[in-house]
């Protein structure tokens, strides 16, 4: 159930930005630089981790929302396999080890295990992979936590995930 009014109608967090409008700009901001902005990691690997960790997060909205970006920017199949399972995914061990990093974000507050640092390192991941993985994965709680939190409306249907896919694939967070 939505706690605040939604007088624009728009679905999950696009109805919070709606709402606020000035702090949608930072948040928008903030989600174009870490998912589209310079990286190692392409922008399909970082939508993963943000539709991997708003899955852990139960967050219906942002894992749909996401999943259908990472649909479009990797595969429908690997992005299905992370969901179900991301130990017997098909995707790269680096992979893998960095999405291991992103659950650990998304547990208890603490530092990540020194574990699952060494890991990814030892599977090639650089520093910049790790503070990214690592960002985008907190950036993710708060934005689940968001969305969860005021209950934002979080439809079912399939074609307006797919649609705000196409729009973020093409035009990124921040609307031109």
């Amino acid at each position: 159930m939505a706690h605040l009014p939604n007088p624009s109608g728009f679905p999950g967090i696009g109805g919070l930005f709606a709402y606020r409008p000035e702090t949608a700009r930072p948040l928008r901001e903030l989600a174009q630089q870490l998912l589209r902005g310079a990286s190692s990691l392409s922008p399909g690997e970082r939508e993963l981790i943000a539709t991997f960790v708003s899955s852990k997060n139960a967050c219906r909205y942002c894992t749909r929302s996401h999943a259908a970006v990472a649909r479009k920017l990797l595969s429908p199949e690997v992005v299905d396999a992370v969901l179900a399972d991301a130990e017997t995914a098909p995707i790269a061990p680096k992979l893998r080890a960095l999405l291991a990093i992103a659950n650990a974000v998304r547990g208890p507050v603490g530092a990540v295990p020194d574990g699952l640092m060494s890991a990814a390192r030892d599977l090639g991941a650089t520093d910049l992979e790790l503070h990214d993985t690592v960002l985008v994965a907190a950036a993710f709680c708060m934005f689940n936590r968001y969305v969860d939190g005021l209950g934002a409306d979080t439809p079912d249907d399939g074609p307006g995930y797919e649609q705000g896919a196409v729009r973020l694939t093409e035009q990124g967070y921040v609307p031109k």
